[in-house]
């Protein structure tokens, strides 16, 4: 797959990995969507990247409204017709303690997570059955495959986010649309950047996104890395339970600086 002509879409675009996916696209006559609640900084973004001759139109949107999400891709293939690539980005985290756990960081995080995928989806498969072309790409994570101490919210979600872009995956293949699903380990964004314990194999943002990019060419199914960390990730999968409770009690190591 190239991205020569083609019109992305590309949610919580205004910071973190969306951003330096966005920037990172070649100069290939794309045509870009960039999605984010915080439309202010999205549109500087988007000013410098017209001056590398891109077209690219910028949409304030809450991606856990459904409502708002079917409005704003209404007006999206008003501008431009259609989409050829759907990149599902936009995501939430938020350390969990006994003491503050509530639906209400649940409902944030799963809204975000989960749903801004949903809603997303539900809009595009319309078109693309019809047309029996498109590719939706999801960000899940590579920790979707436990459940971490204070991080339970942000693994299920990742986990159901996953599983659902897995059964799409299937699903789809007799219309010709690719899903393609995303799982990093930790890569150093504005809400890693909020961790205070070490974070192992802490990857640079626009070489993370190089590296989503090489996938979505090569149409992988699963792009995941680091190496160690998806290797790590397996182990921890198949642990006993036991071993996984007496490792997960242990206090997890205090983060020296912001670049470990």
């Amino acid at each position: 797959m190239n991205f020569k002509n083609k019109t992305i879409l590309i949610t919580g675009a205004s910071s973190g990995l969306g951003f330096s996916l966005a920037k990172s696209l070649p100069n290939e006559n794309c045509s870009l969507a960039l999605i984010s609640r915080r439309k202010d900084k999205l549109d500087q973004f988007a000013f410098e990247l017209k001056k590398k001759e891109f077209r690219v139109i910028t949409y304030a949107c809450d991606v856990g409204n459904n409502n708002e999400v079917l409005n704003t891709y209404q007006q999206i293939k008003k501008d431009f017709g259609k989409i050829d690539i759907a990149i599902l980005n936009a995501g939430l985290s938020n350390r969990t303690n006994i003491e503050n756990y509530s639906s209400g960081i649940a409902n944030q995080i799963f809204d975000t997570n989960v749903f801004g995928i949903i809603n997303f989806v539900e809009q595009l498969l319309p078109d693309f059955i019809e047309r029996k072309d498109g590719t939706i790409v999801g960000v899940s994570s590579l920790a979707d495959s436990r459940g971490f101490p204070r991080s339970g919210f942000y693994n299920a979600s990742k986990a159901a986010t996953t599983l659902l872009l897995e059964s799409l995956r299937i699903e789809l293949k007799p219309f010709n649309i690719k899903v393609l699903t995303v799982k990093p380990g930790f890569v150093r964004t504005p809400m890693t950047d909020k961790n205070e314990f070490q974070m192992p194999f802490l990857m640079n943002v626009d070489k993370a996104a190089k590296i989503i990019l090489d996938g979505i060419r090569k149409e992988k199914r699963i792009i995941q890395f680091p190496l160690p960390i998806v290797i790590g990730s397996k182990i921890l999968k198949y642990l006993p339970d036991w071993l996984f409770d007496f490792l997960m009690s242990k206090p997890l190591p205090a983060r020296k600086n912001k670049n470990t």
